[in-house]
């Protein structure tokens, strides 16, 4: 795989996203620059799957910058509900005029997981899919996930999105409330991270 460069573009506007994927790069010595602080729009997210939304996302941040990017597009999928939110997690947490509020998207899954067959149970898993483009067209793309359950109420005020109500196998705690170095071991972005990684040293 071609190098990156010094120099990386966050295809995100998503604050708590930007500063996670910073933290995992840190070690690479990589410079992250985030969509925001070049005024690159955010494109619509047409794709029917999270690797479809992050190389659309990647690749236009590289086409507007002239520089490599890299996308995320990530999300919970709750078995009771079929996957969903899944790839329409960040548009749960939407109102009317765009605001974002995770704390009613994640009342609105608890709700309908509540509503569904008894049966179903709260297991649930991220997503998260990575997507690495350069400005002459050439994509690459990655995708890690971490399986759980749901909890409610929501616990813990690290971690962004559905962090709170979501407790990792083999865990007791929410990625809201475990230290972020504990999440970056284990989360379904590290997962990807990794494999993102061990291609770079390819």
């Amino acid at each position: 795989m071609k190098k990156i460069g010094p120099k990386l573009v966050i295809a995100t506007h998503n604050s708590g996203k930007l500063r996670e994927i910073r933290e995992l790069l840190a070690p690479y010595g990589i410079e992250c620059v985030g969509a925001a602080e070049l005024d690159l729009p955010e494109p619509e997210e047409i794709g029917v799957t999270f690797v479809d939304n992050a190389e659309l996302k990647a690749r236009a941040a590289a086409d507007l910058s002239g520089l490599p990017a890299l996308a995320d597009d990530s999300g919970l999928c709750v078995d009771a509900l079929h996957g969903l939110p899944g790839i329409f997690s960040a548009r749960w947490a939407e109102d009317d005029a765009g605001t974002r509020d995770f704390g009613r998207a994640m009342e609105r899954v608890w709700r309908e997981v509540e509503a569904a067959d008894e049966d179903s149970g709260h297991d649930a898993h991220f997503v998260c899919a990575l997507s690495l483009a350069w400005p002459d067209g050439e994509v690459q793309s990655f995708e890690g996930k971490v399986h759980g359950t749901l909890v409610w109420p929501p616990r813990g005020d690290n971690g962004f999105g559905y962090d709170a109500m979501f407790v990792a196998a083999g865990m007791d705690r929410t990625f809201g409330e475990i230290e972020p170095a504990a999440k970056h071991a284990i989360s379904h972005r590290a997962e990807a991270f990794k494999l993102l990684v061990g291609a770079l040293g390819e």
